[in-house]
């Protein structure tokens, strides 16, 4: 039987079949691997929120409200309850047995012998039971009637709700933040060289509407003004001024208005 002689042309072909095979084998499973490993999580959108609440800690707030206030207890004990004493039985006074007439047949009875002790014992005397005396407490009782509700520490009003929560660190930054966002969205800072070191200080009055009473007024640190953005600073107190006009009437809570009506604000590029 003879044997299949290749030429040489032919033996490189088939090398080089067997080698580009080989390749695709491996371009494939290196496709694979890097389907499974290249997934990743889907993408989440996270937005921070600018929005600060501002409502009161009570729906209706009171500026104050009445104290729990206990009745006064007595140093003297109380007084025992009365017990009904029992009403003596009455007495019913014995009827004599009625006198039988003596017949000749009958004998005489016969005379106790004195010597002889008497078998019947005694009858007792009828002991009336002790009366029963009620153990004595002494004190009242500290829930009563008089006893007066409140959830503050007034003794002047007899409002009994929850007063309005004191204006304390969480309250400020609210207020602060509430002020600056509503200003932020009207205020543009004028461009120029060196006008983001321009710092600007508005000031101006409200009504308890939010609304301006009177113009603000408005000063430029004189430490901020440099040679090169001097042009700008009357400019920059301008559009400061009217970021508050526009601003107005300004949503802020009622509660507070003594916190808000004078207020003092810086402008600078990183408002």
């Amino acid at each position: 039987m003879g044997t299949l002689a290749l030429q040489s042309d032919e033996k490189i072909g088939l090398g080089a079949a067997v080698v580009l095979h080989a390749a695709l084998v491996g371009v494939l499973a290196m496709q694979t691997m890097r389907s499974e490993v290249s997934v990743f999580p889907e993408r989440i959108n996270v937005s921070l929120a600018t929005e600060v609440g501002l409502e009161a800690a009570s729906p209706e707030p009171v500026s104050e409200s009445r104290a729990a206030i206990a009745p006064t207890l007595s140093d003297e004990p109380a007084p025992a309850p009365e017990v009904a004493k029992p009403e003596p039985a009455a007495r019913v006074a014995p009827t004599p047995p009625k006198p039988t007439p003596r017949t000749a047949a009958q004998q005489p009875a016969p005379t106790r012998d004195r010597s002889r002790p008497d078998r019947t014992p005694p009858k007792q005397a009828a002991t009336t039971p002790p009366r029963q005396t009620a153990a004595k407490s002494g004190g009242g009782s500290r829930i009563g009637d008089d006893f007066l509700e409140g959830k503050g520490s007034s003794t002047t009003t007899t409002e009994t709700r929850a007063p309005a929560a004191t204006f304390g660190a969480k309250e400020a930054a609210d207020l602060r933040s509430a002020i600056s966002r509503q200003i932020k969205r009207n205020w543009s800072a004028p461009n120029g060289v060196e006008a983001e070191l321009l710092v600007s200080v508005v000031r101006w009055q409200l009504n308890q509407d939010g609304t301006l009473k009177g113009r603000p007024t408005c000063r430029t640190n004189p430490n901020s003004i440099t040679e090169s953005n001097r042009p700008q600073s009357s400019l920059h107190c301008e559009r400061a001024i009217r970021a508050v006009q526009l601003a107005a009437p300004f949503k802020l809570p009622e509660q507070f208005y003594s916190r808000w009506d004078d207020l003092e604000w810086q402008f600078d590029r990183r408002l």
